[in-house]
């Protein structure tokens, strides 16, 4: 009997992506970054005229060939490779061919969208704090002296620009509640905080180890957690003699040059970063390139979840434990 928990319902089921990774044989998978391949519809293409690019306003990819002339979303792609005289019979198309794909195949969770380079934050706008920010950052016990602290700034918009591929400039304004800016010691913005955007909390615009403007090199030991908002919670543990940092994301290694510096100014250095498995592996790798002991919390996904749906008392208790048997 074939299962029925993977059935789709509609067009919107299928991933935008997946259509252009499986019709086009894409060597590599989609996740924000534009991609420009020899032409679909034209085999004498000797160079690559076919690019395939996030389209920032639809929230989705698009393609552009200019081999052939063809352009538009997944629907006009399989329209024109296959030669379908109407939009319905490409849509038939996709949704039966994606309906056997996930008979068959393992489909992966939806991929998170990044920001590529290509993407420049061009200008904002600081706003004064509302009663909504403040009930958003009191749910993980986060008061306005440690935003003070850690400068983070509640914004009213900002502006990303972007190259098109036939090098005019478009212009996005964001404008939305729960945005914020997190600035360095000297007024730069090197990110923007969306929590309630799903696919695009996190805009980079510029490098920075986070939290680092912030260290006195004071303490014994020095904690590294997976976000500046876990940075943030941990001091409200008031845990003694522990200072923190935090990288741009788990996925992104603090370089050697950075840990090289820090390394003789503590006594030990421990990872805490988020307890399901890209978390898990994200310390690993830790403590295979620098040897850097880490510990798990196993309570909610990550350290400002837990002391949100556990309280304070709870998670320092819980966090002391683990600590101390790697200090």
């Amino acid at each position: 009997m074939i299962s029925t928990k993977n059935i789709i319902a509609s067009l919107k089921d299928v991933p935008k992506e997946w259509v252009f990774e499986y019709y086009l044989n894409l060597k590599e998978k989609l996740t924000g970054q534009d991609v420009k391949i020899l032409s679909a519809f034209n085999s004498k293409d000797k160079v690559p005229s076919m690019f395939i690019y996030f389209d920032l306003k639809s929230d989705s990819y698009k393609f552009k060939d200019f081999s052939s002339g063809f352009q538009g979303d997944t629907i006009e792609l399989i329209k024109n490779l296959y030669n379908f005289t109407d939009r319905s019979f490409a849509v038939a198309k996709i949704f039966n061919d994606y309906q056997e794909y996930i008979i068959t195949h393992k489909v992966s969770e939806k991929k998170v969208m990044l920001f590529h380079d290509k993407f420049k934050v061009i200008d904002f706008e600081m706003r004064h704090w509302t009663n909504l920010d403040a009930t958003y950052w009191k749910e993980y016990k986060i008061n306005s002296k440690i935003l003070e602290e850690y400068n983070v700034r509640p914004l009213s918009y900002f502006t990303m620009e972007k190259k098109e591929l036939d090098t005019s400039i478009t212009t996005f304004k964001f404008e939305k509640a729960y945005m914020y800016g997190y600035f360095r010691k000297d007024g730069s913005l090197y990110k923007i905080y969306m929590p309630k955007v799903k696919d695009k909390k996190f805009i980079k615009t510029q490098n920075y180890v986070q939290g680092t403007d912030q260290l006195k090199y004071d303490t014994k030991y020095l904690i590294i957690t997976s976000s500046l908002k876990d940075l943030m919670c941990f001091k409200k543990l008031n845990i003694s003699n522990v200072e923190c940092i935090a990288p741009d994301s788990e996925n992104t290694m603090i370089g050697e040059s950075v840990i090289s510096k820090l390394i003789p100014k503590y006594s030990k250095i421990i990872i805490l970063f988020d307890n399901d498995e890209p978390g898990i592996k994200a310390a690993q790798r830790y403590k295979e390139k620098y040897n850097f002991d880490y510990v798990v919390l196993e309570m909610s996904k990550d350290l400002s979840d837990s002391i949100k749906d556990n309280g304070i008392e709870a998670v320092r208790n819980n966090l002391l434990i683990l600590l101390k048997q790697k200090l």
